[in-house]
């Protein structure tokens, strides 16, 4: 089968730097047509995030060096920014470590979930068209898709043939060697395109120490609900035996699993379900960024409005009215710090990601909780995030979803002069 990948693997070969380190990444285009590397979650330079307007697209037979500065630790990831590309398999973890910082953990997991048609089942391409044409058609209810409570109805678009830990089918799974009582740091990143995880490792709890990137207060849960893009980093103590790790496609009745072996013995059946999964399932409100990692916001100076509308009919979907051809950028002035309240006005949920920026969660009271650059938008809901303006430029916000994304919901925010 081929396929799209960066360096023939999937995932691509992890990028590792440390805190204050400038990378220059080398990258050469073999497509048949353009593409880009968007530097997921980091705070870097405009002209350097991989998206246009800010920066070019890299002709197809033309090469390109990213050349960055990474300021803040966390697990990040790379990916295209040029349409349906990161539903071929071009995707590559990106670790940034403090020296600094005490590692509290003997051993690192990275664990990349992906869904995948490329090659087996309908193309990317053909399904978005399909998507265009039909709505929900047969990609959607009808063909394995259903509700979730977690995402607060239907819980996508398109049902997948496989679901993927690290690239491997169920049947076919990696494992990660360890020693009984080995605290393992477990950083898992969602590189999926219309689907959420709930992940469990059968036979432990987790303790949640960092959302997309950044440490919260430790909080111990069962399993994870983990939307497209987002990352979170856990950390488990490491049983005798065989346990797999079991990332259920939310709402699809199906699932991606990798095994942890710390002893001889057979895992259960690619089926199992363990029941951590139904247990304490750990949501983005449960968290709050530890008192270092906060933006220390006390003020807000403006306050800017993203309504997500759209729907099935025709497949078309956008912010504040419009789609991206259309937009009216969201204005902010460099130093200012802002709130930006989503307003979903649509029956499906959607990750929004900001670029260029982290922005912190606010409660229902207004208190400052988790720091992230996704967060998930249920259905006809509104979550409001708190942010500073210290990065300028033309940076895309939009749904993480990569077929919500090329039928319309993207906008900018803008810094003025």
């Amino acid at each position: 089968m081929d396929t799209d990948a960066y360096s023939d693997t999937l995932p691509g070969p992890v990028i590792r730097a440390n805190v204050g380190d400038e990378l220059a990444v080398s990258v050469s285009n073999q497509l048949d047509r353009p593409t880009s590397v968007h530097w997921h979650g980091i705070a870097l330079r405009n002209d350097m995030d991989g998206a246009e307007p800010a920066t070019p697209n890299i002709d197809a037979g033309t090469d390109f060096v990213y050349r960055f500065s990474v300021p803040d630790a966390g697990t990040y990831w790379a990916h295209p920014h040029t349409p349906l590309d990161t539903d071929y398999g071009m995707y590559v973890p990106v670790i940034v470590d403090d020296p600094n910082e005490p590692a509290g953990y003997d051993q690192e997991w990275i664990v990349v979930l992906d869904d995948w048609t490329d090659g087996v089942g309908n193309s990317p391409r053909a399904i978005f068209d399909d998507l265009r044409s039909r709505g929900m058609g047969r990609m959607g209810m009808g063909r394995g898709i259903g509700t979730s409570r977690l995402l607060g109805g239907v819980a996508g678009d398109v049902s997948y043939p496989y679901y993927l830990v690290n690239g491997r089918i169920p049947v076919a799974p990696t494992t990660f060697r360890a020693k009984p009582g080995e605290r393992i740091r477990i950083r898992i990143i969602n590189a999926a395109s219309d689907t959420a995880f709930r992940v469990a490792l059968a036979g432990h709890a987790m303790t949640v120490t960092h959302t997309d990137g950044y440490p919260v207060e430790p909080t111990e849960v069962d399993a994870l609900l983990i939307g497209m893009s987002e990352r979170y980093d856990v950390i488990v103590t490491a049983g005798e035996g065989v346990f797999p790790l079991v990332a259920v496609a939310e709402g699809k009745n199906a699932l991606a699993r990798a095994l942890l072996a710390t002893a001889s013995g057979e895992p259960p059946g690619a089926d199992f379900r363990p029941d951590e999964l139904t247990k304490r399932i750990g949501t983005v409100d449960m968290f709050t960024a530890t008192p270092q990692a906060g933006l220390e916001i006390t003020g807000v100076d403006v306050e800017l409005s993203a309504v997500l509308t759209g729907g099935m009919m025709g497949y078309t979907w956008g912010i504040n009215g419009r789609t991206y051809s259309e937009r009216q950028p969201l204005p902010i002035t460099e130093g200012q710090r802002a709130t930006i309240t989503f307003t979903n006005q649509t029956m499906m949920w959607h990750p929004m990601h900001l670029h260029g920026h982290t922005f912190q969660m606010l409660d229902s009271s207004g208190g400052l909780r988790a720091r992230k650059d996704t967060t998930i938008v249920l259905p006809m809901q509104r979550v409001t995030v708190a942010l500073v303006a210290d990065n300028p430029g033309v940076w895309l916000l939009h749904c993480h979803n990569t077929y919500h994304m090329d039928a319309g919901m993207m906008t900018s925010l803008d810094y003025t002069t």
